[in-house]
């Protein structure tokens, strides 16, 4: 074996699997188009100060799990992107797609960075997909954000899903309640894990998500965030539900729930699933209206979106048996020589074939007729078609119909018995 191996925390998509991901892929397309949602791309490494200036200074991401580097001895600092929003709305800004629009739906699939601990469904580099709604975060937005996420679920087939609910409030509520956490949290400090102490300077928000047992047994007591909301806040979330109460969307209010990210505002919202263990976010997400204004823009513009993480939800999708719908593409045809001689004129069927839309494989090694069926039974082709000596001089084909139905057997014989005959003068090139 090589001693060449994939670096910790990355992992390579063998043909077995790629199949999943497409079919994966092709609904949130589709999901997404329904919605209105245009794709976009944005390069894999950014200046850091992106991430630190939207992220937060304080967050585990920044302070701990990003893979910054310098081109250059003397270069600004660049950093492989950590998470995707930051550089969607710097290529908003950057491109002036407000002055085009004032709402901009766009969601992107893409592949990220982080210095995690590996573990089942958290990578190194790893995969997402996700929406940001630019120029509007009205509760009908964020109902529709979510209402969109909901249905890639919902069309993948998956069943058992948590949505959980909350608002942040704004900034002032938001700097309100750290005040009160932190005063409540410091008497307990000598029982807190040193990763919740390092938090309580930091950013105690972040103690609310631990998994510790004795930390939640801590904070089952502590200040609640919903005590501290301003009346517009509490307005704007109570609606936000009521539209997801008329999409028929289920849900559960968490007042323990917040966003490891320093723009998140007002609504936020994640959903779960019991098949991942402790770790059971399948993705999340919220508005962040500030975000624009920390990037240098003159004002706010409102926002929201989320991000799901596509391990974790292959992983769901997996375990709950619904991977069966993403079998790759079999071959409708196997061409199969009587003689390796006769690779030539297998080659003009093959391609035919391809031309009129039809999958269509021949045998490239050699092998026998005997190991040729082998491989066309292996790979579930549709048919088996025979090429021999008596075939091309009759312009008669053999079609053996392997696993399919009869009416797609009489399509495809069809269109072979529509195929234009052999050039005589390249026949006769190629047997030489």
């Amino acid at each position: 074996m090589s001693q060449y191996r994939a670096v910790k925390g990355t992992r390579d998509i063998l043909p077995g699997e790629i199949s999943s991901w497409n079919y994966i892929e092709k609904v949130i397309h589709r999901v997404a188009g329904l919605y209105g949602f245009h794709e976009i791309r944005t390069p894999v490494f950014e200046y850091t100060e992106l991430f630190q200036r939207s992220i937060g200074a304080t967050t585990d991401i920044v302070g701990k799990e990003m893979f910054t580097f310098r081109p250059e001895e003397k270069g600004r600092s660049i950093t492989l992107r950590p998470e995707m929003t930051a550089g969607v709305m710097r290529a908003f800004i950057q491109g002036n797609l407000a002055a085009t629009s004032p709402v901009h739906k766009l969601y992107y699939i893409a592949e990220l960075f982080r210095k995690e601990r590996p573990q089942a469904g958290r990578q190194r580099q790893f995969s997402q997909f996700g929406a940001e709604l630019i120029g509007v975060s009205s509760p009908e937005a964020v109902a529709e954000v979510i209402g969109m996420m909901m249905q890639v679920f919902v069309d993948l087939g998956l069943t058992g899903l948590r949505l959980r609910m909350n608002s942040l409030g704004d900034v002032k509520d938001r700097m309100h309640y750290i005040k009160a956490l932190r005063e409540y949290l410091e008497p307990h400090s000598a029982l807190l894990d040193e990763h919740s102490r390092e938090r309580l300077d930091k950013n105690p928000l972040r103690i609310l998500d631990s998994k510790n047992p004795e930390i939640q047994a801590i904070i089952a007591d502590a200040p609640k965030l919903h005590d501290f909301l301003g009346a517009s806040a509490i307005d704007d979330f109570e609606k936000v539900l009521h539209y997801l109460d008329e999409k028929g969307l289920s849900y559960v209010i968490d007042p323990l729930l917040v966003r490891g990210l320093d723009y998140y505002c007002h609504t936020a919202f994640e959903v779960t699933s019991s098949e991942l263990g402790a770790q059971d976010a399948i993705g999340g997400g919220g508005q962040y209206d500030g975000l624009a204004k920390q990037l240098g823009c003159k004002s706010d513009i409102p926002a929201v979106g989320f991000a799901v993480g596509l391990e974790r939800l292959l992983i769901t999708m997996e375990k709950q048996g619904l991977l069966a719908h993403a079998a790759p593409e079999r071959p409708q045809v196997y061409v199969v020589l009587q003689s390796h001689e006769l690779a030539a004129h297998a080659v003009g069927i093959c391609d035919a074939l391809r031309k009129s839309g039809i999958r269509s494989i021949m045998d490239l090694a050699g092998r026998s007729m005997k190991a040729q069926m082998r491989e066309a039974n292996k790979m579930r082709a549709a048919y088996a078609l025979f090429v021999g000596q008596d075939e091309i001089q009759n312009q008669v084909f053999g079609l053996k119909n392997l696993v399919t139905s009869e009416q797609d057997f009489l399509s495809i014989q069809r269109i072979i018995e529509r195929l234009e005959p052999l050039d005589e003068s390249s026949q006769k090139t190629s047997d030489e």
